[in-house]
């Protein structure tokens, strides 16, 4: 599903990524964990194609988005859903028009089917009852919710979180961590989660990979990468992040 390859990103003469390779299998949820300032959400911003790497490969869903052009880029955008880190909705739209917009604006379904779709995912993220609330209304767990359904109404086959969990309190951010992964078992949805949170990889993750400069330091199942005797993997995710 996806495929990084040797890649390097730098901006200003500073390495972000240095030779970075990895591999998400269909239906597998992928948590990257690393310092901050590591170069995490960039990750995301290559698989979604907001930039390009320097060298390298980066290969989603068959396109290699160093070569892609802008019409099938638009195309395969329609096959991803990306969860902000602060949600990103739209102040003076209701919860219901939220999760519409990206229907609206890139696929031809009629007033009713859109309707059917958004109630769809409200009612997967139990935000039925708040459809005609704006974000102001809402509490920010809530909004994380909303910026959930609004992902998933596209029905993509890849959905990006960029920290699911940031500006939650703990109670909350478990609760998003849970729905994330119900709704990866319901979907079978490829994820790809970038987060400080080990409560959170915990919950959601099929692999954590840490990095750290650019560099991949260890992949594989939580619980083996949380007890493995690599020493700057154990100092980060040990360390009070949360």
């Amino acid at each position: 599903m996806i495929k990084l390859e040797n890649v390097y990103k730098a901006f200003g003469g500073q390495q972000v990524l240095d030779g970075l390779s990895f591999d998400v299998a269909e239906g597998e949820s992928l948590v990257i964990m690393g310092p901050s300032g590591a170069g995490k959400s960039v990750i995301l911003k290559h698989i979604i194609g907001l930039l390009q790497a320097d060298d390298g490969l980066v290969d989603v869903i068959g396109n290699n988005m160093s070569t892609i052009n802008s019409a099938k880029l638009q195309d395969l955008r329609r096959d991803m859903g990306y969860l902000f880190q602060h949600s990103a909705l739209i102040n003076w739209l209701s919860v219901y028009d939220n999760i519409a917009l990206p229907l609206r604006e890139t696929t031809d379904l009629s007033k009713s089917e859109i309707n059917e779709r958004v109630m769809e995912v409200l009612e997967l993220v139990y935000m039925q009852d708040a459809r005609q609330k704006f974000p102001s209304e809402i509490s920010g767990g809530m909004q994380k919710r909303v910026g959930l359904a609004r992902a998933l109404c596209t029905r993509p086959k890849l959905l990006l979180y960029d920290e699911p969990e940031a500006g939650l309190d703990p109670e909350m951010s478990g609760e998003i961590s849970r729905m994330i992964r119900r709704l990866k078992e319901e979907l079978g949805v490829t994820s790809v989660t970038v987060t400080h949170s080990v409560n959170c990889a915990l919950t959601i993750g099929d692999t954590l990979a840490v990095f750290e400069h650019g560099k991949l330091l260890l992949s594989g199942p939580p619980p083996e990468v949380l007890n493995s005797d690599h020493q700057r993997v154990r100092e980060f995710l040990c360390a009070p992040i949360d």
